[in-house]
């Protein structure tokens, strides 16, 4: 279920999430537009954002603790996070162009919204945390959704 606790491993995911999402901000694509984004799908988006912000931080179960299989998960999930950053670094250094932004790397679609959310579902694992991995769910169910409708309309 989870034990009550900061996590600083939550923190630092957090934080390699939100960082490179406040520079996009003054980086978007010019062809960027959100508004005839599905309501559905931001609105899981937008809770999903709230629930995996709040359990990643709230539960200890996500610290490191001594050496064991599950430990292979958190190292995965570091991992993940790590192809992450390097997607974005990539992203920064290119035209910045819709195409950039909804880019693959390492065959893995629609990667800047993928990588995360399967990062912190395998973060979810490592703690062993349900909230986690429902919280995920709903979050995936909304972002990786609304990249992909936007990756569909640029092909079109």
């Amino acid at each position: 279920m989870g034990h009550f606790g900061f996590s600083y491993i939550g923190l630092v995911f957090w934080l390699m999430l939100i960082i490179p999402n406040l520079m996009w901000t003054r980086h978007q694509p010019k062809e960027y537009d959100s508004r005839n984004e599905s309501k559905v799908l931001v609105a899981f988006e937008r809770i999903g954002q709230v629930l995996v912000t709040c359990t990643a931080l709230i539960f200890s179960d996500f610290n490191l603790r001594s050496w064991s299989a599950w430990t292979l998960w958190l190292m995965a999930a570091v991992l993940l996070m790590l192809l992450y950053e390097v997607w974005w670094i990539r992203y920064f250094k290119s035209k910045k162009t819709l195409s950039d932004f909804y880019s693959s790397i390492c065959g893995v679609p629609v990667a800047g919204a993928t990588l995360p959310v399967a990062a912190f579902f395998l973060l979810g694992v490592y703690g062993k945390v349900i909230w986690l991995l429902i919280s995920v769910v709903i979050l995936g169910i909304g972002h990786i959704g609304i990249h992909l409708q936007h990756q569909k309309k640029i092909k079109h």
